[in-house]
């Protein structure tokens, strides 16, 4: 039986079909006979009792400059379709929250990948807090003393904003740094948010494993490795994926998270590793698993759909 699966993402006309997850999961998806609509966030509305979308049913096809058609615009009733996915890029704002919400009101009966609930409550770096002896030295706050307090402690520290994504906004202050205060002014100009800091992890400079789970379970994981310059090593901001293998300690870090994932409806994820630490756990729109299929042929797609289908009861 097929399913009706809609996507509600960014722009297709933008992704990278190189790189973006979302549309190797359409892909897949497709291959299996699945009936694929899309949506933009701005399109999700609730009206009289019931949570609509106006977008179009897609067709996806691995062919850079055409990568995508689209029927005829229509408003679809979200409660109708078998799979709603959440996959829009954060900032992890009140619109992106508010989704969130409307999407609620479907599931489970619809099942929304990830659970939606889940996703507003465990944001990256906030669920890791759940884990504190996986995790480096870590710090949230806005007061600007206490801040400066645990820089004293641990010397060398990075700060970041704490509902960013793509490695926007991040940056080392090594034990000589002077621009503490005026960094703290630039992200309180702009929000008002905390800020999270953590001690900085020398091995960054060896890559940031990014290991991506599959209802709980670990299927495989790639190395970022940042520029020549340069702390972060995020794919956005020009970090090398580079093939790797799990380590004992990164699948202690798994068997650790896995249950709470799996229990909160968190069916695709992508955590963050940096040496023995785990440093983020990515449940709004994880990426990467493009990159693991071309080094080693894990299909993860292929996996998520296994796990979708058969909550689904094909």
């Amino acid at each position: 039986m097929a399913l009706k699966v809609a996507f509600q993402m960014d722009p297709i006309a933008a992704i990278n079909i190189d790189g973006d997850s979302t549309f190797r999961i359409a892909l897949e998806a497709q291959a299996r006979g699945h009936a694929l609509f899309y949506y933009t966030p701005d399109r999700l509305m609730y009206r009289q009792g019931r949570v609509l979308a106006r977008g179009w049913p897609l067709t996806v096809r691995r062919e850079k400059g055409a990568h995508f058609t689209l029927g005829t615009e229509a408003e679809f009733d979200l409660a109708e379709m078998d799979v709603v996915w959440l996959r829009q890029d954060p900032p992890f704002d009140m619109g992106y929250i508010t989704t969130t919400h409307l999407l609620d009101r479907i599931h489970p009966k619809t099942l929304v990948v990830n659970d939606p609930f889940w996703v507003r409550n465990y944001p990256e770096k906030l669920l890791v807090l759940d884990f504190p002896d996986l995790t480096p030295p870590t710090l949230i706050a806005r007061d600007l003393a206490v801040i400066r307090d645990f820089k004293a402690e641990h010397g060398d520290v990075i700060l970041k904003p704490l509902y960013g994504n793509g490695g926007a906004g991040v940056f080392r202050l090594d034990p000589n740094d002077r621009n503490l205060a005026s960094l703290h002014e630039l992200f309180t100009s702009i929000n008002r948010e905390p800020m999270i800091v953590q001690k900085y992890v020398p091995a960054v400079v060896k890559g940031d494993k990014r290991i991506i789970l599959v209802d709980g379970e670990p299927v495989g994981a790639i190395n970022r490795v940042p520029a020549a310059g340069e702390t972060r090593s995020n794919m956005h901001v020009g970090g090398r994926p580079e093939p790797t293998q799990l380590t004992d300690r990164e699948r202690e870090i798994c068997a650790a998270i896995g249950p709470t994932l799996r229990e909160k409806g968190q069916i695709f994820v992508g955590i963050d590793v940096i040496g023995d630490w785990l440093t983020e756990i990515n449940v709004t729109s994880p990426t990467g698993i493009q990159e693991l299929e071309r080094f080693d042929g894990t299909n993860v797609a292929e996996r998520i759909w296994q796990v979708i289908e058969a909550k689904r009861g094909l």
